[in-house]
């Protein structure tokens, strides 16, 4: 399965597993509740799958890689206790609480979160000391005498030995104690992610003529060559430091991401000519509705790859504009909600104690993502700023707030209008705009963005894709009846 749909049965398996009956008793009791394995090759987001789980059901998240642990660091060291059994009294061997789950305690005393998740990544690459170890906490999740907590949920990883040579097969026995999830690599499911996490413009166009290259993993006679998600990832951070800069991205930089020495020659062509594209086409103009008649002709007449580089580099500045509403909008939210509690009678320096408890409470979790961190940052500045003063003070500066984030929001639709237009004007009812309303569609901005305000363009021509989704749902059913 892919990472999507990866997703979503982690998500169905946490939210099974913290099912509670009437009492408040777990359904299904912590000991019947099987880890889950994401088995993957590396680069792929199992870990990224977890985070967003944690961040998104409010659970704890303790995070170790088995790598580096031996048999004493994971059960504990011996220690000599005096036990007295009737009359006798013995000297008894015990083990000191496992630092892997001495971390669990510590989170759940740091944040006050009593249920959460214990990601163990890389388990079968564990050392040959931890095997029989390893075998009883996925059956019990004790090591040594020590117990995971009821309430945090066990998730595990690891790389077939295909892709790691350190890797060991599981047998049977094992096997039988994990719930199994595969994933392999798809680009189209990883995009989604992509524009959430606003992937540069250039690798999302490049990869749409490119999918072969989003994950490849060789053995040649001079080693490995590899491309992975989490390397065009990591890449596209880079590229955007680097341009904010002032810093020229090049072939050098690319191929300390993209390890495979081919593809980062292509994308390195292509990042040149993706910035060639940035520069003469004039998108502000476009944007603005102004396109010049030079402009609108070249990109009819331009190729493919072309046509795609621009739609990227549109996108790319709409969805700029659109994030920046969506993440105002959701400060706002929780402003409102916060200044409505001011307002039924509690005190504005008690709900503002318990904003910054909320915040460090989710940041001691360690599951926050770059998003939740900046409203949290952009709710506490405010409140602070507003500590001390009327209550319509603080109410008018929430409304001007308001007034800031719909007037940006007119700005982005007007954008999102122009690009419509453009794209109509230039190339009539053909693919690219079909291309475009998909893009628009699984973005996590973009498609919250037209929820919240429409978008005219994007209602016409939805229903065209669509129709254009029907027909080709029809066409492959012909192919399976007549292959």
């Amino acid at each position: 399965m892919n990472i999507a749909q990866a997703k979503e049965q982690v998500f169905n398996t946490l939210r099974a597993y913290s099912a509670k009956n009437e009492y408040g008793e777990y359904i299904l009791e912590p000991d019947q509740q099987r880890p889950i394995f994401l088995m993957g090759p590396p680069g792929i987001g199992k870990t990224a799958i977890v985070r967003q789980a944690a961040e998104e059901m409010g659970l704890g998240l303790v995070s170790y890689s088995i790598t580096h642990h031996t048999r004493q660091s994971a059960l504990g060291l011996p220690k000599i206790i005096h036990k007295q059994y009737g009359n006798e009294s013995i000297d008894v061997t015990e083990y000191t609480m496992s630092e892997i789950i001495a971390s669990v305690y510590d989170c759940m005393e740091t944040s006050g979160c009593r249920e959460g998740i214990l990601f163990l990544d890389e388990v079968n690459c564990a050392s040959e000391t931890l095997t029989p170890s390893m075998l009883q906490f996925l059956q019990f999740k004790t090591f040594g005498s020590h117990k995971v907590p009821d309430g945090w949920i066990v998730v595990t990883a690891g790389n077939p030995v295909s892709y790691n040579r350190n890797a060991k097969e599981f047998d049977v026995v094992t096997w039988d104690r994990l719930k199994r999830v595969d994933i392999e690599p798809d680009y189209e499911a990883w995009k989604a992610y992509a524009y959430q996490t606003r992937v540069h413009a250039s690798i999302l166009s490049y990869l749409e003529v490119r999918k072969e290259n989003f994950y490849k993993i060789e053995e040649t006679v001079n080693g490995k060559r590899f491309v992975t998600a989490r390397g065009w990832s990591d890449l596209s951070t880079i590229i955007r430091l680097y341009e904010e800069q002032g810093i020229a991205v090049d072939k050098a930089l690319i191929g300390q991401y993209i390890q495979d020495d081919k593809i980062a020659d292509d994308f390195a062509s292509y990042y040149d000519l993706f910035n060639k594209y940035r520069s003469d086409y004039k998108l502000n103009e476009i944007l603005e509705g102004k396109a010049p008649d030079e402009i609108r002709k070249r990109a009819a007449d331009a190729p493919f790859d072309e046509k795609l580089a621009l739609l990227g580099l549109l996108l790319d500045k709409v969805n700029e504009s659109i994030s920046e509403v969506i993440r105002q909008e959701d400060v706002v939210t929780e402003l409102r909600n916060v200044l409505k509690e001011v307002k039924e009678g509690k005190g504005f320096s008690e709900v503002t104690d318990h904003e910054e408890e909320v915040y460090t409470r989710f940041r001691r979790m360690g599951v926050l993502s770059a998003d939740a961190r900046a409203k949290y940052d952009a709710v506490l500045a405010f409140l602070r700023k507003h500590s001390g003063k009327a209550f319509d003070e603080i109410r008018a500066d929430y409304e001007q707030l308001v007034s800031d984030m719909k007037e940006k929001a007119k700005g982005a639709g007007a954008k999102l209008d122009a690009l419509f237009s453009f794209a109509e004007d230039v190339w009539g009812e053909g693919q690219e705009i079909l291309i475009l309303v998909t893009e628009l569609t699984i973005g996590y901005y973009s498609s919250r963005f037209i929820a919240r305000y429409g978008c005219e363009g994007y209602y016409k021509y939805s229903e065209s894709l669509k129709f254009y989704e029907r027909k080709l749902e029809i066409l492959k059913k012909g192919e399976s009846i007549w292959a």
